[in-house]
């Protein structure tokens, strides 16, 4: 195969920050080519560098593209050319139909005027190739996540994509949805589409990747074929060390019961008839980790919002205990004093302030910690993130830096400070490591150990059950509303797990 692209010692640098250094990138036609690194490594930047993000002149080096040099001044411009990327925030707009996000900015028109019959036609012409039956009459904000990825990767075949960039694709999908999104990648391969995959799932990776690049630190540090990539190989040229154990080590030390929750009722925000949370009961004692399993839509985040100040559902009733005293978490402040934090799985939209500075953003839930006398002290903010930027390894040049411009690991780290900061007895983690690569990962699970290490509970919602059965003592699975079992470390497996979700739901289907 030919090259279509070549990327010959690129270079971008930011005041401060080497971000790519003399990278060398190239990708042959009909491949899908998976850029994986640690948060931070580069990938996005190299892609916006590809792109016309970062315009022609703004960094060093060669892009050549179908044996031509290549001068981006804009994303016009690499989508001329064929080449359009999918981020992970997906750029539509849910109160438009998908007709309209389709050829947004690139309408179907005769005379200045929008032809909607062949707007329609060519719409369900791209719908189909991409699985959807959907009408497109139908409001992008109507339909689910995985159908929402389907119309980005509709609306890149509307503009004629030769070469297709996805960054994170499934990072926001359930694995049914996963799925099905890898098998149109490999369909558009057998269609002539190039591809350039940016994920952290290195299952996946393996899966549909004819190649491999790997950056670490801004840098190339391998190319590899697919039938050389393991995940062990790939783990340790991304964080430049072996890594025997995907989960640290820990020895726990249980005590008394810390939190007990009991017959947790929640209905619906907007649906009068619709009950979320049925009776759900379940406790976390002091220096343990417990989870929460289930799959998408068993109610999961729905329970932890709805116990973190009644921050979802209405007529939310039931009883909190924090120490064998009843709490009422009925509002955030209250929730708070009563020594509960949650980290939200949406850290960009609802954990953090992101045009803000990290200093902040860590003092956010605590702010009566850093005022005198009722008025702010930015002396003892700046100390205070000084102190978790240091204790949380949160890879900045200064405190004073937006959060907008953390990768992701460091984000989430940005979160856990703001909560920690505030001091709670009991954590409440819904995704910690959505989004994130295996080194920050690792990261992430050293600080939940250190938690429970300090007597704190600590209560993980994850989607991804290795995880939980890596670092869980104990595991509560979820299914629509229910809480339908309770595992030990010993007896907990992705099977019993399973199990007990698909009794549940053979039960709940015969009533």
């Amino acid at each position: 195969m030919a090259a279509l692209l070549e990327m010959r010692s690129i270079t971008k640098t930011f005041p401060g920050v080497k971000a790519l250094d003399q990278v060398t990138f190239t990708v042959e036609e009909g491949e899908i080519h998976a850029l994986v690194g640690e948060n931070g490594a580069g990938k996005s930047t190299l892609m916006k560098v590809l792109s016309g993000v970062y315009p022609h002149g703004s960094y060093e080096g060669q892009i050549l593209y179908d044996g031509q040099e290549a001068r981006f001044r804009d994303i016009a411009g690499s989508e001329a050319a064929g080449i359009v990327i999918i981020h992970q925030e997906l750029a539509l707009v849910p109160l438009l139909s998908i007709a309209e996000n389709l050829f947004l900015g690139n309408e179907q028109s005769q005379g200045g005027v929008i032809n909607w019959p062949a707007t329609y036609r060519r719409t369900e012409e791209l719908l189909a190739k991409v699985g959807l039956s959907d009408p497109p009459t139908r409001l992008v904000g109507k339909i689910g996540v995985g159908k929402q990825q389907l119309v980005e990767i509709a609306k890149a075949l509307a503009k004629k994509v030769r070469l297709l960039i996805l960054d994170e694709p499934t990072a926001a999908l359930q694995e049914n949805d996963s799925q099905k999104l890898l098998e149109l990648i490999l369909e558009l391969k057998q269609q002539g589409v190039t591809s350039i995959i940016i994920s952290h799932k290195l299952n996946e990776v393996r899966r549909v990747a004819d190649r491999v690049t790997v950056l670490r630190d801004g840098a190339t540090v391998s190319t590899m074929d697919g039938s050389e990539v393991t995940e062990d190989r790939i783990i340790r040229d991304m964080v430049g060390r072996d890594m025997a154990h995907r989960y640290p080590a820990r020895t726990p030390k249980i005590g008394e019961v810390l939190m007990e929750v009991a017959n947790w009722d929640v209905w619906h925000p907007e649906q009068a008839e619709r009950q979320v949370i049925r009776g759900a009961s379940f406790n976390v004692r002091k220096g343990e980790i417990v989870g929460i399993a289930g799959l998408m839509g068993a109610g999961r985040t729905e329970l932890a919002m709805s116990l973190f100040g009644r921050s979802y559902g209405r007529a939310v009733s039931g009883e909190v205990r924090v120490g064998g005293r009843p709490v009422d978490t009925s509002t955030v402040p209250r929730a708070i004093d009563a020594g509960l934090a949650y980290v939200t799985e949406d850290r960009k939209e609802l954990g953090l302030v992101l045009e803000e500075p990290i200093s902040k953003n860590i003092t956010l839930a605590n702010l009566p910690g850093v005022a005198r006398g009722g008025v702010l002290s930015r002396g003892e903010e700046r100390q205070v993130a000084e102190r978790y930027r240091e204790a949380m390894n949160i890879r900045t040049p200064t405190v004073f830096q937006k959060v907008v411009n953390l990768s992701g690991g460091n984000q989430q780290k940005v979160v856990l400070s703001k909560w920690l900061y505030a001091d709670p007895q009991v954590l409440i983690l819904d995704e910690p490591t959505r989004g994130i690569d295996v080194g920050a990962k690792f990261e992430i699970y050293s600080i939940m150990n250190q938690l429970a290490a300090e007597g704190r509970g600590v209560v993980m919602i994850s989607s991804e059950m290795p995880e939980l059965l890596g670092m869980c003592d104990r595991i509560y699975v979820m299914s629509k509303g229910s809480i339908v079992g309770e595992l030990a470390r010993g007896e907990a497996s992705q099977e019993r797990i399973m199990e007990l979700i698909l009794a549940n739901e053979r039960g709940a289907a015969a009533r």
